[in-house]
């Protein structure tokens, strides 16, 4: 009676250290046990989405106006500009992947974030220098038709350096700011799935004001002024970021995470010609008593092959101690959760593909039109980015506050709906958005073809921007409220929890290799169409058929979607132990009981 009276109480006491204390693998800033109530969450948030709103406020600021840089100053024709454009946001969202290597295996997320803002800010500085500085400016007369080579070469060096910087800034700040909430802390993990969705309303608005107020300063006041108000702004966003350091929660770094991955394989590769037992429960586990840090993640029936990994041999003693030969079924589970991934990803790269046109052709659509609101206000091309700014800001905190409630009363899903249900929906807006872009386009064209008799000759009829809105709308919902929360909050948790920073850096892959395909397949396009004298993406946007275009990726997408659909009925969640209990990490409900 007195030993269940002392175990009651050492569980209590436990009990009430995890209400105070972070446990497991998180430290604070002095290396010590994290307080839970003077750490993390939202506290820890306020320094951390900042400097990702400063971050993201001088890419939007960039990107989306940067197309009518290359064509207006820098004078490339629509066909190279574009292919530069996709260039450089591509370069942006796949340095990621070796940043967030670094920062998960070696260097720390804090760290990384630290050293990398500060080469961003680099970058940012020569960029300003480069419209500043007389010697380096794009011309020194007032008409020039080719800017200087010494302008080329400092712009682009800027560029790409303000790409290396996003590298290890991106994956690493979104993964630090999400590692300030438990996961094992159930208040704590339904704020985490709220993170991500103010992370992405902060991140809308950024993408607002630098695709209208840096915009119109670029336009009509000067790229310089433009360039050195962001500088300023992310140098004072670095120093508060630093400011913040005792509030943060910090994990470890735990070595080169894919030497485990390789050991799963070697193992099952070793005992091929093995069979399975029948009872998972006799594969090999280190008890949870016994394991000094990360979670224990259950069973799965897929990719049976890599369970022979875990069998135990005869010689348990001697393999014990060599992970080459037997791996614990969390280290197979992690395997299996990298090896599910690469078809997620894959089918995922049209998102990329679509966003990219947002940045690219439909700025030059938006050029092209009437861009008069009043007699005494045009909006800048670039500047009609910030629909699909506004709509996510208005859509988001609905779908935080609103739909996620009512949605988890009627799923009984803390997340509402599963995340790649989420996604599926991005997907399926997304070819909409493709469809009226292609109607629109079709519009226009007829408009420019059909020539309007004036006093001075003729001219030809222009369509208003205005027209323009609906697509970016529903890019703004498809690709930010849905498809792109959908896939930080899937590559963030259906990754091993030692690769969280690589999880975001392949998120912003699927974004930067989306770049590249678009501009492969405008390469493809271009030569194929070419052929026949007119080519869809020409180097005038009146002689181009965009339209055609746009129907195409509309179809590219139907086909990806149903694809997509596929995977998703036959994929299976990540599952970790928690309290005698199985959970499911990305729907979060009980799925079955377990031994502890």
């Amino acid at each position: 009676m007195e030993q269940e009276i002392m175990e009651k109480r050492k569980e209590a006491k436990t009990e009430e250290n995890e209400e105070k204390l972070v446990l497991g693998e998180i430290v604070d800033y002095k290396g010590r046990v994290p307080c839970r109530a003077s750490t993390g969450v939202w506290k820890a948030s306020l320094f951390i989405l900042p400097i990702e709103f400063s971050e993201r406020i001088c890419h939007f600021g960039l990107s989306s106006n940067l197309i009518t840089y290359l064509t207006k100053v820098m004078h490339e024709d629509l066909n190279t500009a574009t292919k530069n454009v996709n260039y450089w946001v591509g370069a942006t969202t796949l340095m990621p992947l070796i940043g967030g290597f670094l920062g998960d295996a070696y260097i720390g997320g804090y760290r990384m974030v630290l050293v990398s803002s500060l080469v961003y800010l680099k970058g940012l500085c020569m960029l300003t220098m480069s419209q500043l500085i007389p010697s380096l400016k794009p011309c020194n007369k007032k008409i020039c038709h080719r800017s200087r080579k010494i302008h080329e070469v400092v712009f682009f060096l800027s560029l790409y350096s303000i790409a290396l910087g996003t590298g290890g800034y991106r994956p690493c700040l979104q993964s630090f700011g999400a590692d300030q909430f438990d996961d094992d802390h159930l208040e704590e993990r339904k704020k985490k799935m709220s993170f991500f969705n103010w992370w992405t309303f902060a991140l809308c608005v950024a993408m607002l004001l630098g695709t209208t107020l840096v915009v119109y300063v670029q336009d009509f006041v000067s790229w310089g002024v433009a360039c050195l108000m962001l500088t300023i702004f992310m140098a004072l966003n670095i120093i508060a970021f630093y400011v913040g350091k005792p509030f943060y929660r910090y994990k470890r770094p735990q070595g080169n995470p894919f030497v485990p991955i390789l050991q799963v394989l070697v193992a099952a590769i070793r005992k091929r010609n093995l069979c399975c037992p029948s009872n998972h429960a006799l594969l090999y586990e280190i008890p949870k008593s016994e394991k000094s840090q990360g979670r224990l993640l259950c069973h799965t029936s897929r990719l049976r092959f890599l369970d022979k990994a875990a069998i135990v041999e005869d010689n348990y003693t001697e393999q014990k101690d060599n992970p080459w030969r037997l791996t614990t079924v969390t280290r197979v589970e992690e395997t299996k959760l990298i090896l599910n991934v690469v078809p997620i990803w894959l089918t995922s790269l049209i998102i990329g593909v679509c966003i990219a046109q947002g940045s690219t052709l439909f700025v030059k659509q938006a050029a092209a039109m009437n861009l008069e609101i009043s007699n005494t206000f045009k909006i800048p091309p670039a500047s009609m980015a910030s629909v699909s700014a506004i709509s996510p800001i208005i859509s988001v905190p609905i779908y935080d506050k609103i739909i996620v409630p009512i949605l988890r009363k009627v799923t009984g899903n803390e997340r509402g709906i599963s995340i790649l249900r989420r996604i599926g929906i991005g997907i399926t807006l997304l070819i909409m958005a493709m469809v009226v872009a292609a109607l629109v386009e079709t519009k226009r064209l007829r408009m420019v073809e059909h020539e309007a008799l004036t006093l001075g000759g003729t001219r030809h009829e222009t369509m208003s921007v205005l027209w323009l809105i609906p697509q970016y709308l529903i890019l703004g919902i498809g690709a930010d409220s849905l498809a792109i929360i959908g896939l930080q909050e899937y590559f963030y948790d259906q990754v091993p929890d030692s690769m969280r920073s690589i999880g975001m850096a392949l998120y912003l892959s699927v974004l930067g290799t989306g770049f590249f395909l678009s501009s492969f397949l405008i390469m493809i396009v271009d030569h194929v169409t070419g052929k026949n004298g007119r080519s869809w993406i020409a180097k005038d946007i009146d002689s181009s058929r965009l339209d055609k275009f746009y129907w195409l990726l509309a179809v590219i997408n139907a086909l990806d979607l149903c694809l997509f659909l596929f995977l998703a009925k036959r994929y299976t969640y990540k599952t970790v132990h928690r309290k005698g209990t199985a959970i499911d990490d990305s729907n979060s409900d009980v799925v079955k009981t377990v031994a502890s």
